[in-house]
């Protein structure tokens, strides 16, 4: 059974994941929480309903160009994608992508992904992103490669 802190930690991440996340990962935050809900004693159940540990109102988030559902669908199945990107500058792109991870910060979201184009990997923010298209090709390379080598390049340690 999950010790007290521990059903504090996960109500707290998921409902900063309801608050701060797109709208189908909102939901199934929300889902996820109900379902720990119900198999948890009752009184740990009260506990959890009684949390003093708030998700504080953070800034706006910048909208999302597109459904990040299919990004996260593509990701699990290792799917390239087909996107149309607008840079800072406004200037528009079409590029063949693997997606491999989506990084969910307190304003905006951001898609890791292997560019074709660039024969590297990107960052592309996804309220820039103008258009998805999911591709049946699958990538080259596993995600997890691609995560690996993409944390080392960041200095981002497994945790």
């Amino acid at each position: 059974m999950f010790a007290e802190e521990e059903i504090e930690a996960l109500a707290l991440g998921i409902r900063w994941v309801a608050d701060r996340a797109d709208g189908a990962l909102g939901a199934a935050a929300q889902n996820a929480l109900a379902k720990i809900a119900v198999v948890l004693p009752r009184d740990l159940r009260d506990r959890m309903d009684a949390s003093a540990l708030l998700v504080g109102p953070g800034e706006p988030i910048v909208g999302d160009g597109v459904d990040l559902a299919v990004v996260r669908r593509a990701i699990r199945s290792e799917r390239k994608l087909s996107i149309a990107y607008r840079d800072r500058d406004g200037a528009a792109t079409e590029r063949t992508v693997w997606p491999f991870a989506l990084g969910f910060f307190d304003r905006l979201r951001v898609m890791v992904a292997w560019c074709e184009l660039r024969g590297a990997i990107r960052h592309f923010r996804a309220d820039r992103i103008v258009s998805v298209t999911a591709l049946e090709a699958r990538y080259p390379r596993r995600r997890q490669a691609l995560l690996k080598e993409w944390r080392e390049a960041e200095g981002i340690p497994v945790r």
